[in-house]
């Protein structure tokens, strides 16, 4: 399929300013609109994956700093960065990752947050039987949360397990796989556990088609761009900072376990630890990095600003540790990809019930 044509919209007169002026803009000074640019058909296509399903739900969008559907609006916010190649460079350049950025990932965000929105319009987690399948939507959510990737209880969309980390974010992860087109849910999931939610959503939409009334209208845009009024350079400021986690001890044992064969007190998990391969592990992990990166990149998404964040601190306490690569090179690459990736996950989602910054 060929790579869908983009439209950026009008010209703007910042978008030829150089890094450092242009990171003194306000945010609310750059007048996005998210008409006649990519973003209007990425929405076109997915309100027409609505229609196909018969939903007469129709959210609004508009743009933000993030993607979030508030708790009491039935709509979606998009980030501004989106609307504009300038503002994506900028974004890349200071967070290293875009969300969003590709028509196919636009999507799946986009998926996602209609999830959300029409479980606001139409008060789904209020129903026994959604709580049921997925539990109660009062739980607080975690500031982080540590997924199992080996589970079946959930389904993979987004990247980092994120339907794990909260009932309503599992919710929006089963609508949105049910919602894309040829997703072969049933065959896809055949013999999990998510089954179960993907049948239930199946049934609750096909019901939702009959013309069940919403219980919530709201037109409301909260955050929207002209509200924002912190300068770029201060909305960078607070992300990397909301991003960037504080040295912690958090991953001792695990290392431990992986690199030397003990536990937290450092005794010998087992009488026959494995051999050393002639490195420390925070050599092994330097020489290494490369392809540990490429590994993590498959399995999160992306995310690299966090990932390297927890990737150097690692290295930092291996280092510390004094602790020694130990076995099969190829499966040690492996076993710590997975490990840099829980972790790495658990910095990722922090609660988007309405706005995190």
């Amino acid at each position: 399929m060929p790579r869908a044509r983009r439209k950026w919209g009008r010209r703007y007169a910042w978008a030829r300013l150089d890094h450092r002026a242009l990171l003194d803009l306000r945010i609310s000074e750059l007048g996005l609109r998210i008409e006649h640019t990519w973003l209007e058909s990425c929405i076109a296509r997915v309100m027409a994956e609505l229609e196909r399903r018969k939903l007469r739900f129709r959210p609004h969008f508009w743009l933000s700093d993030e993607w979030f559907s508030p708790g009491d609006v039935p709509g979606v916010a998009l980030p501004f960065y989106l609307a504009h190649p300038r503002l994506i460079r900028l974004e890349r350049s200071r967070m290293l990752y875009v969300e969003g950025a590709t028509v196919e990932t636009c999507m799946q965000y986009l998926r996602h947050e209609i999830g959300h929105a029409i479980l606001h319009a139409y008060r789904l987690n209020r129903r026994r039987r959604w709580q049921r399948n997925f539990g109660s939507s009062s739980k607080p959510y975690p500031r982080a949360y540590q997924p199992n990737p080996a589970s079946r209880r959930y389904v993979h969309h987004l990247p980092g397990w994120y339907a794990q980390s909260h009932p309503e974010e599992d919710f929006a992860e089963t609508f949105a796989v049910w919602l894309r087109p040829h997703s072969g849910w049933r065959r896809r999931y055949r013999g999990w556990p998510a089954l179960k939610k993907l049948e239930y959503v199946d049934s609750l939409m096909k019901e939702l088609a009959g013309g069940v009334r919403k219980e919530r209208n709201s037109r409301a845009k909260p955050y929207n761009l002209p509200s924002l009024r912190i300068t770029l350079r201060e909305y960078y400021e607070k992300k990397r900072s909301y991003y960037q986690p504080g040295f912690s001890g958090a991953y001792d044992r695990d290392l431990r376990r992986l690199f030397d064969g003990e536990d937290s007190s450092g005794e010998p998990l087992a009488r026959n630890r494995p051999p050393s391969i002639g490195l420390t592990a925070a050599q092994f992990l330097r020489r290494n990095r490369r392809e540990i990166r490429r590994l993590v990149a498959r399995w999160s998404g992306g995310y690299a600003f966090t990932i390297d964040a927890v990737l150097n601190q690692m290295i930092g306490r291996c280092s510390e540790l004094k602790l020694m690569a130990r076995g099969s090179e190829r499966q040690l690459k492996l076993d710590f990809a997975v490990l840099l990736t829980v972790h790495g996950m658990t910095y990722l989602y922090r609660k988007r019930e309405s706005h995190a910054m």
